[in-house]
């Protein structure tokens, strides 16, 4: 009988606590922060393990071969499960960002959803993957900001999908392990994506309400500290590209996510906030020891 632990397992549960903050910078570069923000965040959770469950599904042969231990392959639960599970999330994800955010919410819930089925069912092994990937993390953050200016969030999704490229490229190579050139490269990715998260926004701390001390250097610091929790994970990938250390690699990236966020969120002007999205980086650190986010 399949249990909430084994499909928590399916769908990775603690790893959602990467995704709520993509909404919340997205919403916080755009101006757009409001009660309907938890809702689209909720929204994003939903669409992300709907892509988890589909990506099992769609890998349920291989994961027979290399990780017989996963939910489907163990026949703890049934591959029509898994799919139903997909297409139900999918409905609820894209109905709910309807729902709270009207036709330009759901003019990107939709191609968010079509893009996560889209990599998991055809561009997962193939050289578009990574940008695939990229993009639905791009995609998320611009939901946030759907009640705003979204041209005033482009930067913050740009560097949340570059972020994303470097876990994706990385994942790939979880199973057989990288050469050093790989992590160079997303190490090398890595710091161009902290430094864009330091940087302050144009336009931004202008006016009487000017951002001092630690407020304003809230985005340096929380990018610091999510470059040095992925990095450092990269950086033992560049002296051991062994498949344990890719990954853990991958893991960091994941987890280390909200760090990462909370920079955005603080650099959009919204710092106690950030503060609270990167508080998820630890905690999904700690609940990662029990559900794998990889």
């Amino acid at each position: 009988m399949t249990t909430l632990a084994d499909l928590a397992e399916l769908v990775r549960a603690p790893a959602a606590l990467s995704v709520p903050g993509d909404v919340v910078a997205g919403a916080a570069a755009a101006g757009a922060l409001s009660r309907r923000t938890p809702a689209l965040a909720g929204a994003s959770v939903l669409l992300y393990w709907a892509g988890m469950a589909a990506n099992d599904w769609a890998d349920r042969r291989l994961d027979a071969v290399e990780r017989p231990e996963r939910p489907i392959p163990s026949g703890r639960v049934a591959p029509a499960a898994a799919v139903g599970l997909a297409a139900g999330l999918t409905a609820a994800g894209v109905g709910l960002a309807a729902a709270v955010g009207g036709r330009r919410a759901a003019a990107l819930a939709v191609p968010l959803a079509a893009s996560i089925w889209g990599y998991d069912l055809l561009a997962k092994n193939t050289a578009a993957g990574p940008a695939v990937m990229a993009a639905c993390r791009g995609l998320d953050v611009l939901l946030g900001a759907s009640g705003g200016r979204l041209t005033r969030a482009l930067p913050a999704a740009a560097t949340v999908a570059a972020h994303t490229w470097t876990v994706t490229a990385l994942s790939r190579r979880e199973v057989t392990g990288a050469d050093a050139a790989l992590p160079l490269r997303t190490l090398a990715g890595t710091a161009l994506v902290a430094a864009s998260a330091a940087v302050a926004a144009p336009g931004a701390g202008r006016g009487p309400a000017r951002p001092v001390g630690l407020v304003a250097a809230l985005p340096a610091v929380l990018a610091g500290w999510y470059a040095t929790r992925y990095g450092a994970a990269q950086a033992q990938v560049v002296r051991d590209p062994s498949a344990g250390r890719v990954r853990a690699a991958v893991g960091a990236g994941i987890t280390g996510l909200p760090a990462l966020q909370g920079a955005l969120t603080a650099r959009g002007g919204a710092g106690l906030l950030g503060l609270a999205v990167a508080a998820a980086a630890p905690l999904g650190r700690r609940l990662a020891r029990k559900v794998s986010p990889t």
